[in-house]
């Protein structure tokens, strides 16, 4: 960003955050329908639930490709691109007659996200001054977050008059505007050079992996734990539920309060990392998240289970952007894309493991078992930003 042009938080307010808030809604639209279609069209129960798993599998596999396409056509034209290719998934999972051609769309869509949330971040991080860069990160998370909350209840009054294809309609219109959003945004500025000098050569990716290694073992596996925690609250909560004899709309009930308290922190969060640093952030969210999964297991009463859900509500609500700041602060400025790529590559596996840890380990053991085993991932994050971490403010 230019130095010299004062910065403001109105000129890049919609086009940084208005395409995120859409995109979330188009996901939060179609994730608790897309077994749904699967099974309508004859698939199974199992195949359903692989269909929908395509979604997150396609962005894990398209983060390190979907860093050298924005590293080459760059982030506007990556988000455009991003934003037709989803909703061209959408139109083909609306016109599926068989479950492999849904599964064609999801995965389209899959990889969609993962070029999208790579190039919004990256896009940020040019756009916004280091001394504001936690905050707008965290509003990022935050912008994500009211999107994905709000989606379900938007799908849910058109399904009501259009049947399934009414979310996936959702989908498309808030896709398609996020799309045009993303065409009249600013491009980002070309950074000057000295004279003489030729653009500097991107570093390989492979090279990348091997110079920052030890930023990779270290603060990316933190980081893959805080996703594992994440992803894994999302079957720990209702499967608990059910354990104690709770109903689905007490269920339902419940995991909207935990969402409602996510979404309500992130700013304050992100104005607590720019001021005093990341680590008086980083460190009571793993806490909290990891604190609150041990404690699950020992609730057996409605009035102690929501009060250890809004715990693990708040835990994760104050992280919010937080790996993403974190990748950004350790990118290098050359091969900036690439390096995200990489660490968003690391997150998504841990978030992709944390399901497969809590249901392993039910499996072998016990739900409770499984639950706190899960905790654990907390309290290793917290002691690797304890010792990783400046525990003062980082200076560009």
């Amino acid at each position: 960003m230019n130095q010299e042009t004062p910065f403001s938080w109105k000129k890049i307010a919609v086009p940084a955050y208005g395409p995120s808030v859409l995109f979330g809604i188009g996901n939060g639209a179609i994730l608790p329908i897309v077994a749904l279609t699967a099974i309508d069209l004859g698939a199974s129960s199992a195949l359903s639930g692989l269909i929908v798993a395509l979604i997150g599998l396609g962005s894990l596999l398209s983060n390190l490709p979907g860093a050298l396409v924005i590293s080459r056509f760059g982030e506007r034209r990556s988000l455009l691109g991003a934003s037709l290719m989803s909703v061209l998934a959408m139109v083909l999972c609306i016109l599926a007659t068989d479950p492999w051609v849904l599964a064609v769309g999801v995965s389209m869509f899959g990889v969609s996200t993962s070029v999208f949330y790579l190039a919004r971040q990256t896009y940020l991080i040019e756009m916004v001054p280091f001394e504001l860069r936690a905050r707008a990160l965290a509003t990022l998370g935050g912008a994500q977050r009211i999107g994905s909350f709000a989606g379900p209840f938007i799908s849910a009054a058109a399904m009501h008059a259009f049947g399934l294809d009414g979310a996936y309609a959702v989908a498309i219109c808030v896709l398609f505007l996020g799309g045009i959003i993303c065409y009249y945004m600013p491009e980002l500025p070309v950074p000057a050079r000295p004279a003489g000098h030729g653009p500097m050569a991107k570093p390989r990716l492979t090279r990348l992996a091997v110079e920052h290694r030890k930023v990779f073992l270290t603060l990316g596996l933190g980081a893959a734990c805080v996703a594992a925690m994440r992803a894994a609250r999302q079957i720990a909560i209702p499967l608990w539920a059910v354990n104690i004899g709770l109903s689905p709309s007490v269920t339902a009930v419940v995991f909207g309060c935990v969402s409602a308290v996510d979404m309500l922190v992130f700013y304050p969060a992100g104005k607590i990392m720019d001021t005093y640093g990341r680590v008086w952030v980083a460190l009571p969210c793993a806490l909290l998240l990891g604190l609150s999964f041990i404690f699950i297991p020992s609730t057996s009463q409605l009035w102690s289970f929501v009060i250890v859900c809004l715990l693990m509500g708040f835990g994760n609500g104050i992280g919010s952007g937080l790996v993403m700041t974190l990748g950004a602060d350790a990118a290098p400025r050359n091969g900036r894309t690439e390096f995200i790529g990489l660490w968003r590559l690391i997150a998504d596996i841990g978030n992709s493991a944390g399901p497969f840890v809590v249901s392993g380990i039910t499996a072998w053991v016990s739900l409770a078992a499984g639950i706190t085993l899960t905790g654990v991932f907390g309290v290793l994050a917290a002691g690797i930003f304890w010792w990783c971490l400046p525990h003062g403010k980082r200076q560009p």
